[in-house]
């Protein structure tokens, strides 16, 4: 499967990003097929450098089935070459387990009784 995605160039805490199309199975920074663009996220947003898309190759690609990687995805839908890509639900693993809300729950649950005796005394 081919994807178009970032590969990471420049050095230590300078980031800089070739945007190419790669097999979806080799390293990150590894072997590409052809370079799509740029991205500098040094530069200002509103620089014209900051994001560089060979348009006509990237519509090429997009009509032969490559799929683009999520940040990808949202500099293509700037350019206007796709539709922007709807959100995807945050995960749960941050949240409390199930016992926890629980207890967190019968903890404001009981919060909330007090006040209502205090409220009536």
């Amino acid at each position: 499967m081919l994807a178009i995605r970032m590969s990471r160039h420049g050095a230590k805490k300078r980031p800089f990003f070739h945007i190419v199309l790669a097999d979806s199975r080799s390293p990150r920074d590894g072997r590409f097929i052809e370079k799509l663009g740029t991205y500098n996220p040094l530069l200002p947003r509103e620089h014209a450098q900051r994001i560089t898309l060979d348009k006509e190759r990237i519509a090429h690609w997009l009509q032969a089935g490559a799929q683009p990687s999520d940040r990808v995805a949202k500099f293509l839908a700037e350019a206007e070459l796709m539709k922007p890509r709807e959100r995807r639900e945050q995960t749960k693993k941050p949240q409390p387990k199930a016992k926890a809300q629980e207890r967190m729950k019968a903890a404001a649950a009981a919060a909330g009784e007090g006040k209502e005796e205090a409220a009536a005394s």
